[in-house]
């Protein structure tokens, strides 16, 4: 019998699994997704997005879609049971230095059909649904999936250079390459409820954190119809207790009080267990873990769905270069390298914040009145709240950080206008390594740049990049083709040599 083979598989056909297949498709290569399911999930789970990751969706050209379907928050108010405000911390909707909002909420459903509709372009790339994998293994020179077909019942396999694990918190391919995950210690049960309805709520347009020890909740609109509310549940309590709008009034009262219930659909009712957890290791050889099937998040930053975005675009562009021979496949381990310091920093985060609104018993519930009207007062605590930038990523082979580690390498590069047709940078640059540098390079410095694949990019003194450089002490930097900065320095001579060679087409 012969079996199909593909350079890369991904298994799973969420947001990062689909991410990660667009982002391949863009370099050219050869993928085969393998999804369970028959079309895109219907239920509604992840509901925002920051401007990080939004410039990533931008990269898959869908920015003008997904500002069709997402809606800029106004920033967050905390507030107690009675819902009265403790404090407010707002954020500007405009643009931020990626080029979109910080903060942008949304529906999965629409955003998942927007992301196949867009890997539709890729000819390279194939989707197979109703595709149950069951197992992953490693032959000599290539792993072999072996997946069900629902459909037919029939048992198939496919060998491939590389497998992507993007099939979520119960992953079949963690399991298969014995990675475990750990627990960091944070589990908390919640109802999820989201409703539809044209009617107006008259509520801020920014997301209520209710910060009450007995009923912790969260209210957020997501959509132009839509809204989502989380509350947490007590002991003995299950969303059975919750499956019709007699038995929520009582929990949404403080938003729809104004509203009968006829204007309003019950689109779903569920109860999550938020947890925080992150797998022991992401890579086995040929096999790589993305998103859930990595790191569980609980919700309090929004950052759930990023992180799986986020491990796409990091990946992608390495395994298209060690693919096409221009990087060695020991540069793969960056992966794990660059990504799981930072998840992990970010499900810290987002734990703090949980328990510091939601426990603490009745001396929390003191210590929240009295503190946060005043941290809503402090410029820079409000600056920090509102803040969307995450933190730089670890040194490694493709990030440079001096030690101590301060400047601008393992952080993004801005993504400023650059001509007055108001093309940014990433409209302007395809998704290979840049050279941005407010020097003008020799004629042999430029050849050399240029052989190894990468786009000079001026930044004049006066202009974004060059302010950004200014800002940074350095003259130059070295931009990887996730836009995260390499190296930079003050010497172009210094650093240009270490533009590693990437000439993968986009």
């Amino acid at each position: 019998m012969s079996v199909e083979r593909y350079p890369v598989v991904v298994v799973g056909a969420g947001p990062t699994g689909i991410t990660a297949a667009t982002l391949l498709g863009q370099y050219g290569v050869d993928v085969l997704v393998l999804d369970r399911w028959n079309g895109v999930y219907p239920q509604p789970r992840a509901v925002h997005l920051d401007d990080e990751v939004y410039r990533i969706v931008a990269r898959l050209g869908l920015a003008e879609e997904f500002a069709g379907i997402s809606r800029p928050a106004q920033g967050l108010r905390l507030v107690d049971r009675e819902t009265r405000t403790l404090a407010e911390f707002r954020r500007d909707p405009a643009s931020s230095a990626h080029g979109f909002p910080q903060a942008n909420m949304f529906d999965q459903p629409e955003f998942e059909q927007l992301l196949r509709t867009g890997l539709a372009r890729y000819d390279t790339v194939r989707l197979r649904e109703n595709s149950a994998v069951t197992v992953v293994v490693h032959e000599r020179d290539c792993a072999r999936v072996a997946f069900t077909d629902h459909l037919t019942g029939e048992r198939h396999f496919v060998r491939a250079g590389y497998v992507l694990g993007c099939d979520g918190a119960n992953s079949v391919v963690r399991s298969s390459i014995g990675s475990r995950m750990q627990d960091l210690g944070f589990e908390q049960r919640w109802l999820v409820v989201d409703i539809a309805t044209d009617a107006d709520l008259h509520q801020w347009e920014g997301v209520h954190q209710v910060c009450d020890p007995v009923r912790a909740a969260t209210y957020m609109r997501i959509g132009g119809n839509r809204y989502r509310w989380e509350f947490r549940l007590r002991p003995g309590e299950s969303a059975a207790d919750f499956q019709d709008l007699g038995a929520l009034r009582p929990l949404i009262a403080p938003w729809t009080r104004q509203v009968p219930d006829t204007d309003l659909e019950l689109v779903r009712v569920t109860d999550y267990t938020f947890k925080a957890q992150v797998a022991d290791r992401w890579r086995d050889r040929r096999v790589f873990l993305l998103g859930d099937a990595a790191h569980l998040t609980p919700p309090f930053v929004g950052q759930g769905m990023g992180a799986g975005l986020r491990d796409a675009a990091n990946l992608a562009w390495k395994l298209t270069g060690v693919l096409d021979g221009t990087l060695p496949d020991s540069c793969l381990n960056t992966y794990e390298q660059e990504r799981k310091p930072h998840a992990h920093h970010m499900i810290r985060l987002a734990t703090t914040i949980g328990w510091a609104m939601t426990e603490g018993g009745r001396v929390g519930n003191v210590v929240r009145r009295r503190l946060a009207p005043l941290a809503g007062r402090v410029p820079g605590v409000a600056a920090k709240i509102t803040d969307s930038t995450t933190p730089a990523l670890r040194r490694s082979e493709f990030v440079h950080r001096p030690a101590p580690a301060w400047g601008l390498a393992g952080n993004l590069c801005p993504n400023p206008i650059l001509d007055g047709d108001g093309r940014r940078l990433d409209d302007s640059t395809p998704a290979r390594f840049l050279l941005v540098t407010t020097i003008e390079p020799s004629a042999g410095q430029r050849y050399e740049i240029e052989r190894r694949g990468a786009v000079v990019v001026p930044a004049p003194p006066n202009s974004d990049l060059g302010r950004w450089l200014a800002d940074g002490y350095a003259t130059a930097a070295i931009v990887r083709p996730d836009r995260t900065v390499m190296q930079a320095g003050r010497s172009l001579a210094a650093i240009y040599t270490g533009i590693p060679a990437f000439r993968s087409r986009t």
